[in-house]
C-alpha cells in the first residue's frame, strides 16, 4: 500500500522521524528500535483511509487525475488536517505546531496519493 509504504519513509529517522519524536515527546533509547507490532495500527488505520476514499470516489464519481486531486484535497483537508490538528491542540506535545506539520502534510499527501491511484485506476 502506497499510503503505508509513504508513512514508513515519513517517519524515517532521516527524513521526519527525529523531528517528530522530539515534537511527540518520545525519547527512544540509544540503540534501541520499536517491535513490529508497532507498524499494525497504523497499516490498519491506512488501509481504512483508502477503503473509504475508495468509496467516495466511486460515489463522486471521481475516475481522472484532476478528480483525484481535488476529492484527495477534499479528504486531506477536510478530514485528515482537521482531525491532526484537533489532536496537536488537545493532545499535550512538546511542539504541537511541529507534530501538526509532520502528521499533517503526511496525511495530506498520502490520501492525495491514494485518491488519484484510485481515481485513475478503478
Amino acid at each position: 500500500m502506497v499510503y503505508f509504504a509513504l508513512g514508513a519513509l515519513w517517519y524515517a529517522p532521516p527524513l521526519f522521524g527525529n523531528a517528530w519524536m522530539k515534537a511527540a515527546g518520545i525519547v527512544m533509547p540509544e540503540g534501541q528500535r520499536p517491535g513490529p507490532a508497532i507498524y499494525f495500527a497504523p497499516l490498519i488505520a491506512d488501509f481504512v483511509a483508502v477503503i473509504a476514499t475508495t468509496m467516495l470516489a466511486r460515489a463522486t464519481g471521481s475516475d481522472t487525475l484532476g478528480e483525484g486531486l481535488v476529492l484527495g484535497l477534499v479528504v486531506g483537508v477536510g478530514f485528515a488536517l482537521t482531525m491532526t490538528g484537533v489532536e496537536a491542540t488537545f493532545g499535550n506535545r512538546p511542539k504541537p505546531s511541529t507534530w501538526f506539520l509532520i502528521n499533517g502534510a503526511y496525511n495530506l499527501l498520502g490520501l492525495v496519493i491514494a485518491a488519484v491511484i484510485v481515481a485513475v485506476w478503478t
